[in-house]
């Protein structure tokens, strides 16, 4: 099936997550909803993370909280729903950083926000997730993901150097 704005588009797969494209019979493209991840810092200098089954690569992962932009949602307000859902906080958010997930094939954007003054506020968990909450230390993140002893991502990495960084600018 052709896509009906751009001719040269062939579309092979469109689903509920993500749509595959082939652009000039060449390009293989995924398009994915952009998708937020939120670093969490305690007093005592661990960041929260929630450790998840991944069928994707059949495996758990420790990851920072994190998940997609809804339709008609800024991304400020997807890591403040997404906080409320896994972990049933809130709090004041700051923008850190946004990057492409893989540029090379997928136009999936992330978008890494800090939150600060939390207060309860627990929105119900998506179906079927089943999530247990880990407090790490970044470095200990960063040193778990380096020696393979934990699985994650691209986002959770991000938000662990910015951890690392925060806590090493506070003086801890």
């Amino acid at each position: 099936m052709s896509d009906k704005t751009n001719p040269d588009i062939q579309v092979m797969y469109d689903g509920r997550m993500l749509r595959l494209e082939v652009q000039d019979g060449k390009w293989e493209i995924v398009r994915h909803a952009d998708a937020v991840a939120i670093l969490v810092l305690n007093e005592q200098g661990e960041m929260l993370l929630v450790r998840q089954q991944r069928p994707a690569i059949g495996a758990p992962t420790v990851e920072a909280p994190a998940g997609l932009i809804d339709e008609g949602e800024t991304p400020e307000q997807a890591a403040r729903r997404e906080l409320q859902e896994e972990v049933g906080l809130d709090g004041d958010m700051t923008l850190l950083t946004r990057f492409y997930s893989s540029p090379g094939f997928c136009d999936e954007e992330l978008y890494v926000y800090r939150a600060q003054n939390l207060r309860e506020s627990k929105l119900p968990e998506d179906e079927g997730e089943d999530i247990e909450v880990l407090w790490l230390p970044p470095q200990q993140v960063l040193d778990g993901l380096r020696e393979g002893t934990l699985v994650g991502s691209a986002s959770t990495v991000t938000a662990a150097l910015y951890g690392v960084q925060a806590l090493s600018s506070a003086g801890r």
